[in-house]
């Protein structure tokens, strides 16, 4: 069967037109959810009830348990849908389901229909896999690769694709953000996912306990690729201005400076500023910049890891900066 992207079964989804099986993979768990739950809208509202049905394999660890839910799987899959075309059946955590923690004779039953489930799809029910890793020397893994179709989630294709995943991620994290707003944040960072992400995971901190963002928040704290000044971050910390202190470091690291030299400025504030501006807090500041200093050291500097430990020592150097204040 076909690779496709999300968007290109979101298509489907709309037009109505979908294949019997789908396996959803990849990293990002956010995205995987979020197209998962969309394969609701295929149904009714008021008839999904009875035909939309989410089972979770995570918690199938033993032979028996595994056996008896590809057995619930099989009778969710070949039921008939009621009052509508097809039924619809979610299935989280599926890699528990191809590849058993031990093998048994449970196991192995569970394994066989699973395999007839695959190769013999139901075909008014539209079957779909969640899942994390996968052996790809598993057998189960092979059939399905046959028969469903793989959908690579946390992809960007097109900038559609960059602003829904804006919306799925703050929404996961409990806001709603303007169209506009996540519109602004896709046109800045183009299809780069660790931009996005960056940008996104910095918003969330800057708007964190509003239930809505709006353009405004986004504009505040999204400034333009060049970096006006070299001394603005610190000039906001010891302003205990976070979210313009944030702003600045997203402009510092997006210009390339290297995390040990934002660093460096930082160690200078707590040194050099806060003996004046909050002396009760000195000792805690050389604290959380000696701990930060560790956890660089430690840090994957292929991830997003170092930018994230910088920003955390920012918002508690702007927040002790605050309390005194």
């Amino acid at each position: 069967m076909p690779n496709l992207s999300a968007s290109a079964v979101r298509t489907q989804i709309a037009a109505g037109n979908v294949d019997p099986i789908y396996l959803l993979v990849g990293g990002d768990e956010v995205e995987k959810s979020a197209l998962a739950a969309e394969f609701a809208e295929l149904v009714e509202e008021d008839l999904r009830a009875f035909n939309v049905e989410r089972l979770h394999a995570g918690d199938l660890t033993t032979g028996d348990r595994l056996a008896g839910g590809v057995a619930a799987l099989t009778a969710a899959a070949r039921t008939l849908p009621m009052m509508a075309p097809r039924r619809v059946v979610i299935v989280h955590q599926a890699e528990a389901l191809f590849a058993p923690k031990r093998e048994s004779e449970g196991a192995t039953r569970a394994a066989d229909e699973l395999e007839t489930l695959l190769t013999e799809p139901e075909r008014l029910t539209v079957l779909v896999f969640v899942a994390g890793g996968f052996d790809k020397r598993n057998r189960l893994y092979k059939v399905a690769v046959k028969q469903a179709t793989i959908v690579e989630c946390g992809v960007i294709t097109d900038r559609a694709d960059a602003e829904r995943w804006v919306k799925n991620r703050t929404a996961a994290a409990g806001a709603q953000i303007d169209p506009a707003a996540a519109r602004l944040i896709a046109d800045r960072a183009g299809l780069d996912v660790r931009r996005l992400r960056g940008d996104v995971e910095r918003l969330l901190l800057y708007a964190l306990g509003q239930k809505s963002i709006t353009i405004d928040d986004v504009r505040q704290l999204v400034g333009p690729a060049a970096l006006q000044d070299d001394w603005a971050m610190t000039n906001a910390i010891e302003a205990g201005q976070g979210a313009e202190a944030l702003r600045q470091l997203a402009l510092i690291l997006d210009a390339g400076a290297a995390p040990e030299q934002v660093l460096g400025q930082l160690a200078w504030v707590v040194r050099a500023k806060f003996p004046q501006i909050a002396p009760n807090q000195l000792a805690a500041g050389i604290d959380a910049v000696f701990r930060t200093d560790l956890e660089l050291k430690r840090a994957n500097r292929s991830s997003d890891q170092p930018r994230m430990l910088l920003e955390r020592l920012v918002v508690e150097l702007c927040g002790r900066k605050q309390r005194r204040a």
